[in-house]
């Protein structure tokens, strides 16, 4: 900083050519007396070493010179006032740079130095340099402190010591030196003092660099222009960017200290570029786990493929996103890709199709579909060469050569390229896909992924996907998805919020409005609390989708304190590649507790809880449904529970540990409950009561057990004489087996409480 150029003030005072009369013999006041004509002074036009100078003999105990001019002085400006004089003859004095400081009404400011240190001659002929530094600050190096209150001043020197001798004296010189004191005054370092050019084609990396190590906790300015680094930095300091940069899409910027999206949007001159290049610095730097959002809006004409932005394939340390938004803007970069292609499944190779021709065309991360696949089956890898692509799931149709259908939708954080990523979080950052995109693609493999607090509004097919294992562990904690279908009928939807294919997720607090399917789950140790995920519409005695879909038939899981509103759960093994039971787990492994389900004008048929084998030989084991409130408005239905038969029915007589309890029915013909207690009254003699309590046994099932008889009042035979006699029971009578037949040795009548199992407990 030079003020005399940026603020243009005059500092430098009158040559001695330009006139004696310019200069005062006393303070430099308007009115003072000048040297014009006086006989101790005079120009010398032609020194052998100054050239012009002024010649002045000591006449008076402190023989002052001063310039009539006032210099301008402020805070933060820093003069140097230079002399250059020698001895001529006579007694030798001292010389000392010295001034008068005027305040703005044109007084003296006493309490500033107005006088520097004098520095004696010694010898005549001799050219001595006499400096002094004047300056509004105490500092080290200023000479003469003159605080804030003088706005000007009237320089010169004084000559000191006995009287008589002569000295010629060169034209003082006035300079700012501010920037001498630029390291103390202010809390920055320049790029551009240390080399940098700042023209977009020279390459400032060293310059940055030497800036970064001269700082020592002091922020880096880059300040105005386009700076050029050819390869990665990393800035340690603070660092603030008032110019922009240019670097290769490999190269990194680090901003240790201010790894925000604010800083880089500075850096790159716009949200969009200074997001990638912190989501890719975000990878790399050790000091810095979290990319602050700075709370602003970014906008994405495409989707980020994470992995190949950042350069890396494997990354297992904890990495957050937070405090922002990311904006999907109308592009053709949205584009579902779509390809059609034969491929041949065996069921001895479980996981894979091969066969394919056209192998190149068809994207890592597309969803399949065609004959035998499963929901939300995945393209997990490709063998280009070997014409195989491996899948999320395995297929349930069984083997054989069929067309199938493979759409690759657009995620606005892709991270498939990823092989492994682990910890990865988001949190408090809103995905506005607005219809164009869906939301979040997971790595091929990792765990521990967490989105918490935020919104994924209206995506385009997908919330969030997996492909592959790196669901293992996926925390979706108190997030809003908003659907892009809200005006759909329940049936027409096909978004789906999240999948997962892996094991022990939590998903917990969230709430979905209107997709087709809040979540697609295989894999086990599942927790699902406290969410609330609507799925009704606008049609009346409408149809209805499941919410929440199990397609691994023991799941060791739980769904609990959760708002199922307008949907149901599905119970269904798609994802098995040999969906017959032979020698392996059946349905269950699933308690249902503490939810509150709900439907509103839906049609009789609705049912909350559907099992849909794909196979047959199957059955429930471990499934509790308790303590639940089922209530449907405007409508009424006949049940909660149904199996789709569509390609299998359940094994009723292998029914294990299956209880349906504590729950509560409103505008539902007809509750499920087992164990269910049965108050049979038989009004006329027999020798057999049949009970009856199939149709509150759920699924369909048998009356597998009677846990408990007893009766109430006296068993009496056609005399009205008390029988003191116990009949023992028959499970699994009638057609369906439903009913259970109280058989004694005699007639008898009376009233008894039965309590009917459809499983056996164990």
């Amino acid at each position: 900083m030079n003020k005399a150029i940026t603020e243009g003030l005059v500092l430098m005072p009158p040559p001695f050519s330009a006139g004696l009369n310019l200069w005062s013999r006393e303070d430099g006041l308007t009115g003072q007396g000048s040297y014009l004509g006086q006989p101790n002074a005079a120009f010398v036009p032609s020194d052998q070493d100054f050239g012009g100078c002024l010649e002045l003999t000591k006449t008076s105990a402190t023989q002052k010179l001063r310039c009539f001019q006032a210099i301008p002085f402020e805070p933060g400006l820093y003069l140097r006032v230079t002399a250059r004089v020698k001895a001529m003859s006579g007694a030798l004095p001292s010389v000392r740079i010295a001034g008068w400081a005027g305040n703005s009404s044109g007084g003296n400011v006493a309490e500033a130095q107005q006088i520097g240190p004098a520095v004696a001659l010694t010898t005549y002929g001799e050219v001595v340099t006499v400096q002094a530094i004047i300056g509004s600050g105490n500092r080290t190096g200023v000479d003469m402190i003159w605080g804030t209150a003088p706005v000007l001043g009237h320089f010169g020197l004084d000559l000191t010591g006995a009287n008589g001798g002569v000295v010629r004296i060169e034209d003082i010189v006035i300079e700012d030196v501010s920037d001498i004191f630029f390291s103390v005054m202010f809390n920055w370092v320049d790029v551009r003092d240390h080399g940098a050019v700042g023209d977009g084609v020279t390459d400032d990396l060293a310059a940055f660099q030497a800036a970064d190590a001269a700082a020592a906790g002091k922020t880096v300015l880059v300040s105005p222009g386009n700076y050029y680094l050819s390869s990665s930095l990393t800035i340690d300091n603070p660092v603030q960017f008032e110019g922009t940069l240019t670097m290769p899409s490999t190269a990194r910027l680090i901003c240790v200290r201010n790894f925000d999206l604010d800083t880089y949007t500075s850096a790159f001159g716009g949200e969009l570029a200074g997001f990638k290049k912190a989501l890719q610095a975000l990878f790399y730097t050790s000091d810095n786990v979290e990319l602050d959002l700075s709370g602003r809006r970014v906008e994405l004409d495409g989707p980020i493929d994470v992995a190949a932005l950042s350069g890396v394939t494997n990354f297992s340390q904890r990495r957050l996103i937070r405090n922002g938004q990311l904006v999907a803007l109308s592009s053709s970069n949205w584009d579902t890709t779509t390809v059609t292609a034969t491929a041949t499944y065996s069921t001895a190779n479980p996981g894979k199709l091969t066969g394919i021709s056209n192998i190149s065309a068809i994207p890592l991360g597309a969803r399949v579909s065609g004959t035998g696949v499963g929901r939300e089956v995945y393209v997990a890898s490709r063998n280009v060469s070997a014409g195989t692509v491996t899948l999320s799931h395995p297929l349930f149709g069984g083997s054989g050569t069929h067309s199938y259908t493979f759409d690759r939708f657009k995620y606005m954080l892709d991270f498939s390229g990823f092989t492994t990523l682990s910890k990865f979080e988001i949190a408090d950052v809103e995905m506005v896909a607005g219809g164009f995109a869906s939301c979040i693609m997971l790595a091929q493999d990792g765990d521990s992924f967490r989105l918490a607090d935020s919104v994924l509004n209206r995506p385009r097919d997908r919330g969030l996907t997996s492909i592959g294992g790196a669901c293992q562990n996926l925390n979706l904690n108190r997030c809003d998805f908003i659907s892009n279908e809200a005006s759909l009928p329940s049936q027409d939807r096909t978004s789906v919020v999240f999948n997962v294919n892996a094991n022990d997720t939590k998903i917990r607090m969230n709430r979905s409005n209107r997709f087709g399917t809040f979540g697609v789950l295989s894999g086990a140790g599942h927790m699902f609390v406290g969410n609330h995920f609507f799925g009704g519409d606008d049609v009346s005695l409408g149809s209805r989708k499941a919410g929440l879909v199990f397609t691994q038939p023991n799941v060791k899981a739980l769904v609990t304190g959760n708002y199922i509103d307008n949907c149901y759960i599905e119970l269904s093994n798609e994802h098995d590649n040999d969906p017959d039971l032979v020698d392996s787990f059946t349905f269950g492994g699933l308690t249902i507790s503490g939810n509150t389900f709900t439907a509103n004008d839906v049609a009789a048929g609705f049912r909350w809880i559907v099992i849909s084998p794909k196979g047959t030989g199957h059955s429930l084991n471990g499934l509790s449904v308790a303590n639940n409130a089922f209530r449907v408005l405007n409508s009424t239905i006949d049940r909660v529970d149904m199996v789709d038969t569509t390609y299998a029915g359940l094994n009723y007589t292998a029914f294990r540990n299956v209880n349906f309890s504590g729950n509560t029915f409103t505008n539902v013909n007809q509750a499920a409950i087992s164990p269910v207690l049965i108050e049979h009254t038989q009004n006329t003699e027999s020798a057999t009561w049949t009970v009856d309590g199939s149709a509150f046994l759920p699924f369909g099932s048998r009356a597998r057990n009677v846990t408990g008889l007893v009766f109430e009042g006296p068993v009496t035979n056609a005399s009205a004489v008390t029988q003191y006699v116990y009949p023992y029971v028959l499970v699994e009578q009638g057609a369906g087996g439903g009913l259970v037949n109280l058989k004694w040795p005699s007639a008898v009548k009376g009233k008894a409480q039965v309590t009917i199992r459809c499983d056996n407990p164990i």
